[in-house]
């Protein structure tokens, strides 16, 4: 909130006052499935240059208003009167996020303000698109090429699914502030869920499901290992995470799929909210399941670096080193362990 802002070039070369790396292609486009908010800041930098109009402005004309979206904006920040209608965000313990929530230059990818009830008006307005019935936005046949898989399970802009025709959704995360929505095309049964909490996904994962059984939903979803893992961690510890990880490995159910990012998501979780010896049971895990995975015993170092344990850091980053010698952090990391021994 009290941070200086930086412009979209600056964010776009990782130039102070930006917090982030440069955004960069380094594969070539069309050829794997990337989530990449760099991308969408991109596609924000080119309709800015394009038309000459801010992006607020833009998208309220373009999209918002003729979706009677009445109640979002993209304006960062936003000005007294609709701050004022706003929640304040909180951590995944709870704690208010600092000035309430955060200011997001890169609007299009992190900066919308919104309601469920205009996010479901966006979710309808898609569907009807798709069925040639309402075309206020998008026509039909932009919408059949946006719900079509491009790679994968991603469409133009959503996540469809491929067992379950019609299917659409999108998740997102801002500091203190997590949404889904989920939407069918055909049957036009679906939810917006949002919360002013880090924990709002996974608390989501459950309802979903929830909403779908009480209104007969064709396909119901059922809540991800990692929401699932997420809120017994939450709740009863790290012990019992990993229990029910046994638990939902040897079930072998559909909708569980357990790579490693399902406990290291967990594991960082745990990290940075002051769980750390949680965090260190559960990367110790993610290694046993994973031997081979470079990563999963580069966060198993960061988990002993953070925790002060050099000589096991230095260990576990040099075995993610001889398994990936290509990253960098990995090196970055061990020459500064080494050096302050």
């Amino acid at each position: 909130m009290d941070a200086p802002l930086p412009t979209l070039v600056q964010i776009l070369n990782g130039e102070k006052p930006a917090n982030t790396p440069p955004i960069r292609v380094d594969i070539v486009p069309g050829t794997k499935e990337r989530y990449s908010g760099g991308g969408v800041t991109i596609e924000q930098q080119l309709m800015i240059d394009v038309t000459g109009t801010p992006f607020p402005a833009l998208m309220r004309g373009l999209v918002l208003d003729k979706a009677g979206m009445a109640a979002s904006s993209y304006e960062q920040p936003l000005p007294p009167g609709r701050a004022a209608l706003t929640a304040c965000g909180t951590d995944s313990n709870g704690k208010s996020i600092h000035g309430r929530w955060h200011i997001y230059p890169e609007m299009a990818a992190a900066g919308l303000w919104t309601t469920p009830t205009d996010l479901a008006k966006f979710a309808i307005e898609i569907a009807l698109s798709r069925q040639g019935k309402s075309n206020r936005v998008l026509s039909e046949k932009m919408t059949r090429e946006m719900l079509t898989p491009v790679i994968s399970g991603a469409g133009l802009g959503f996540m469809l699914e491929k067992d379950n025709p019609g299917q659409f959704g999108h998740g997102g995360a801002d500091e203190g502030f997590q949404a889904m929505l989920t939407m069918n095309a055909e049957s036009g049964q679906g939810v917006a869920v949002m919360a002013n909490s880090d924990n709002g996904i996974a608390v989501a994962e459950f309802v979903i499901p929830s909403v779908a059984k009480e209104y007969g939903w064709k396909n119901p979803p059922k809540p991800s290992a990692f929401g699932t893992l997420l809120l017994v961690a939450k709740l009863k510890g790290a012990e019992a995470a990993l229990e029910k990880y046994t638990e939902l490995k040897n079930s072998g159910g559909d909708g569980n799929r357990l790579d490693e990012g399902v406990l290291n998501g967990i594991g960082y979780r745990l990290l940075y909210s002051g769980q750390e010896k949680g965090a260190i049971a559960v990367f110790e895990r993610n290694v046993q399941e994973f031997p081979n995975s470079s990563n999963v015993y580069d966060s198993l170092g960061e988990a002993y670096a953070k925790t002060g344990q050099t000589e096991l850091a230095i260990r576990n980053y040099t075995k993610a080193f001889e398994l990936n010698p290509k990253n960098q952090n990995t090196a970055k990391q061990l020459q500064k362990l080494k050096a302050a021994k």
